[in-house]
């Protein structure tokens, strides 16, 4: 018991990691997002429209997203665009 005690306390930081990973993926909303991010960069209102959601239930996704480092954004004017940040997509195919 001790001993498997200890492998858990060891390895919380990995335990963490893939608890958000999964949060992020477990989510229908957010996994569409990153989904219709995959080929292209897209602002704010194309997201919305394109999964038929209110521009601030996108906004709110999308800021989750960001919040967790899964997209990178820029602004254009009074535009938000999104893109998908490719270093934490390829961590998370090398930890599969």
């Amino acid at each position: 018991m001790a001993a498997v005690r200890r492998r858990l306390e060891q390895d919380e930081a990995n335990i963490h990691a893939c608890a958000r990973i999964y949060d992020v993926l477990g989510n229908r909303t957010r996994l569409r997002i990153l989904l219709a991010l995959a080929s292209e960069e897209l602002c704010v209102c194309d997201i919305a429209h394109v999964l038929n959601l209110s521009i601030s239930a996108a906004s709110h996704q999308l800021r989750a997203l960001y919040d967790r480092d899964w997209l990178r954004m820029r602004n254009d004017g009074k535009m938000v665009y999104y893109r998908v940040n490719p270093s934490k997509i390829n961590q998370l195919l090398r930890s599969c």
